[in-house]
């Protein structure tokens, strides 16, 4: 795209400068959200909303891990009833954290709840709507109408909510978009936005102003681009309510931590967010702390070093487009972005430590066998290898050291690369930062089509400086690959782990990389540091190295028990590299989360399960403890299966 003035495109204060995003406050019971309030960190029950001991204990596990706020499910009018109950039960034994009511399909419920707890959730696309999946043909008058009727059922609860102090989130979800928005704007960002809106406006008209919004979806792209767009839109009209961050249904382990890592860190790293809650499909306490470490990085964020501002951007951020860039052997262009894996330490490369890399040699065949996350490239520094490498893994080496042998390349500390006599005629990698991104440098790589540029960072404020760094390049004309690179040293893995995924995910999600180097020092295994890479790859769906679960964390409405299913799901298919596969607790999202799955499992009963090929249902009401082979078998059928190796 041409270059767009960064004031038609503004989703946040500064893309160089660490600034929270202005936001009013809004009191949720004592805690109060937005404003110069910290980031608050939020999870959701899994239990019965009907046990009240139940939900009483794992609220209380939950408030005791750090959880600020605490959201109940509420699908019918007695769980909304029961909250009453819950709510005096905490305060019995002390709690008096605020409970907010999620509200689906019935606004009867949430007029209830509205009278009880501190907050209440709803969602535009089934609150007012049903979603069948039609494509339905509006004019303008038709589609007004469908906004009268809306307005109608909505207004008594904001009537309630404004009387009663309730505060209100309007949570938009990616997944469940009604037929109607669907029709008029797309599976879109843009249609996300829309529908909030649309409920904003009327809140608005009742001067009622005590809401939080939110544009949760499983996949990263579209969740970051809705948030952008949201914010713009804010801006644009004089708005500036807290923003409630979250990839739904993001999976369990590190797939469930890396993908809300990438797709919360990106958004945090430009200053956007109020409150957060990461979705993972474990015990909702286990939540909290990958939350905590996401949002404390910017508690002293804002004495980073300066970065220069940028005057006019050179990106759409409210749309995925891979930066162009040559192709230089295996990188850039139509290429998959690389991983490269940093053997530089005191670790002598071996051809058993390449084992953690997915490089495994097998003696008796005396041939290597390369995983799905072989590791493209790694890098010795002055080493010299002793032994035959696999045939798709690169060497890069020290230039001083380096000689032409096969797939071995060298590599150059930002000047040197513009004197060197000793290059390859093959890949060259030239390190550098934004400082030393000098115009000998810049002259040297514009018509070079050998060069590889490794861009690092030690900026506390790191993902913004690179971005300008990558900005500057697309400015002077220069399309060489880039290779982002990241160091860390002395982490906890965890917070390693979360970390990396921010710093190099919100890069990939706006198509700025060609590859990732993490470099890192005692801060996990080198087999986690090799998956790390690949899973930031997958979650910015920018390289897809394995199957993908769509899994949400469960709650309330839950229909079966979502970590057992997804285990025996993971074991059966893991294997079956690109596939996605939607496992829903029920039909909240289910469906709609599932349009972007090729598969999905869904619970629509006790012990009942429906199948999906993507959006068309398959098989209804199959018995649970036939619905994984009954999946399986659907998967076969339509030729994405393969046996495991």
């Amino acid at each position: 795209m041409s270059e767009i003035s960064t004031t038609d495109l503004r989703y946040c204060n500064s893309l160089t400068e660490y600034t929270r995003f202005q936001t009013r406050e809004v009191m949720i019971g004592s805690i109060g959200v937005g404003g110069n309030n910290p980031i608050r960190v939020q999870s959701m029950t899994t239990t019965d909303t009907m046990d009240t001991a139940a939900t009483v204990e794992q609220s209380i596990r939950m408030i005791d891990a750090g959880c600020e706020i605490v959201r109940i499910t509420a699908p019918s009018k007695k769980e909304a009833e029961n909250l009453r109950n819950i709510k005096e039960e905490l305060s019995k034994r002390g709690y008096d954290t605020p409970l907010v009511a999620d509200i689906h399909f019935t606004p009867n419920a949430a007029e209830i709840a509205a009278r009880i707890v501190e907050k209440v959730r709803v969602n535009p696309g089934n609150y007012a709507d049903k979603k069948k999946f039609e494509h339905i043909e509006y004019n303008d008058d038709t589609y007004q109408a469908e906004l009268d009727r809306i307005r109608e059922r909505f207004t008594p609860l904001v009537k309630i909510c404004k009387k009663h102090g309730t505060a209100m989130r309007i949570g938009t979800n990616h997944g469940s978009l009604s037929d109607r928005i669907l029709s008029r704007y797309g599976d879109t960002p843009l249609g996300m936005v829309e529908s909030a809106m649309e409920f904003l406006n009327i809140c608005r008209d009742h001067d009622y102003h005590e809401i939080v919004l939110s544009m949760k979806a499983s996949n990263t792209q579209v969740m970051v681009q809705a948030y952008r767009l949201l914010v713009n839109r804010m801006i644009n009209e004089g708005m500036n309510y807290p923003l409630h961050l979250g990839v739904t249904e993001a999976g369990e382990g590190e797939d469930g931590r890396i993908k809300s890592a990438v797709g919360i860190g990106t958004l945090l790293e430009d200053g956007l967010g109020d409150t957060i809650r990461v979705s993972l499909t474990e015990e909702p306490e286990f939540e909290v702390p990958v939350a905590f470490s996401l949002a404390r990085r910017y508690n002293n964020r804002a004495d980073h070093t300066p970065i220069p501002e940028i005057v006019k951007l050179p990106i759409d951020p409210f749309s995925y487009t891979r930066r162009s860039s040559l192709e230089v052997l295996n990188m850039g262009d139509h290429n998959v972005p690389r991983i490269i894996h940093d053997f530089s330490d005191k670790d002598v490369v071996s051809v058993a430590n390449l084992h953690a890399i997915g490089c495994n040699y097998s003696v008796p065949l005396d041939k290597w066998n390369l995983t799905d996350q072989a590791c493209d490239f790694i890098f010795v520094g002055d080493q010299q290898l002793d032994f035959e490498i696999p045939g798709t893994l690169g060497v890069i080496q020290y230039a001083a050291v380096w000689s032409d042998e096969e797939r071995h390349y060298p590599y150059f500390e930002g000047i040197s690369y513009v004197v060197a006599k000793n290059k390859s005629n093959k890949l060259n990698f030239v390190h550098a930062n934004i400082a030393s991104l000098d115009i000998p440098l810049l002259a040297t790589l514009k018509h070079d089509k050998t060069a590889v540029l490794v861009l690092t960072t030690d900026n506390k404020h790191g993902m913004p400086e690179q971005r300008v760094a990558i900005f500057r390049l697309i400015e002077e004309g220069l399309n060489l690959p880039v290779i982002i690179q990241r160091s860390y040293t002395d982490q906890d893995e965890n917070d390693f782990q979360l970390f990396a995924s921010t710093d190099l995910g919100g890069l990939f999600l706006d198509g700025l990389g060609d590859g990732i180097w993490i470099k890192a020092q005692n801060c996990g295994s080198r087999k986690m540091i090799n998956s790390l890479g690949f899973g930031i790859l997958q979650a910015t769906r920018t390289r897809i190295s394995k199957t993908e679960y769509i899994s949400c964390p469960s709650c309330g409405r839950t229909l079966f028990d979502l970590q057992e299913t997804t285990a025996k799901i993971r074991a059966r298919t893991s294997h079956l590299k690109g596939v996605k596969i939607g496992i829903m607790g029920c039909i909240v999202n289910g469906p709609g989360e599932m349009a972007d799955a090729d598969y999905g499992y869904v619970g629509t009963g006790p012990g009942k399960i429906t199948l999906y090929k993507e959006k068309t249902i398959v098989k209804k009401n199959v018995p649970e403890d036939a619905a994984v082979d009954e999946l399986i078998n659907l998967i076969i059928e339509h030729g994405d299966w393969v046996e495991m190796e």
